[in-house]
């Protein structure tokens, strides 16, 4: 047969202290100073060692990020954009090519996304291992880059 245990605020009902003595006592983050790192300010004298110890108390930590302002683009974009910079005139077309010069429309980097459906003759500072792969395997295609390495995700080099 199970026994029914009571907890034992239920057996401190109607003991106005529940057996922690005076009525002051066990009155929750007041009875401590506030919870945390609280009454560290002007006059917290007496938590200021603990600050002095934790270094990590002031200041900022975490993550840096390591991202540079780069303006990208994908080959699908490209393939779309292409009639439309044709008629701005920013790109060119001779003999079934187009000619373009991503540096010179401020495109940093050339990302391996989509896929090509035109000829193209590509100048950019930075190009990706996949996007090359898939330049050069459409016929008539060239690429060339300021890079002279061109790193893969597991980090193995590929030459330029």
């Amino acid at each position: 047969m199970a026994v029914n245990i009571r907890k034992k605020n239920e057996r401190m009902r109607g003991s106005k202290t529940h057996g922690w003595g005076a009525k002051k006592k066990h009155r929750g983050a007041g009875n401590r100073g506030g919870r945390g790192m609280a009454g560290t300010g002007k006059r917290g004298d007496a938590k200021k060692p603990s600050i002095w110890k934790d270094k990590k108390y002031f200041g900022k930590h975490g993550f840096k990020t390591k991202a540079k302002n780069l303006k990208t683009i994908t080959l699908r974009n490209l393939d779309k954009k292409l009639e439309s910079w044709l008629k701005l005139g920013k790109i060119t077309f001779e003999k079934g090519v187009f000619i373009i010069d991503l540096k010179s429309m401020k495109y940093n980097k050339l990302l391996g996304t989509g896929k090509l459906t035109h000829k193209v003759k590509i100048t950019v500072g930075s190009v990706t291992p996949l996007a090359i792969e898939k330049i050069k395997a459409y016929k008539g295609s060239e690429i060339s880059s300021d890079q002279k390495t061109v790193t893969k995700d597991n980090g193995s080099e590929l030459e330029e």
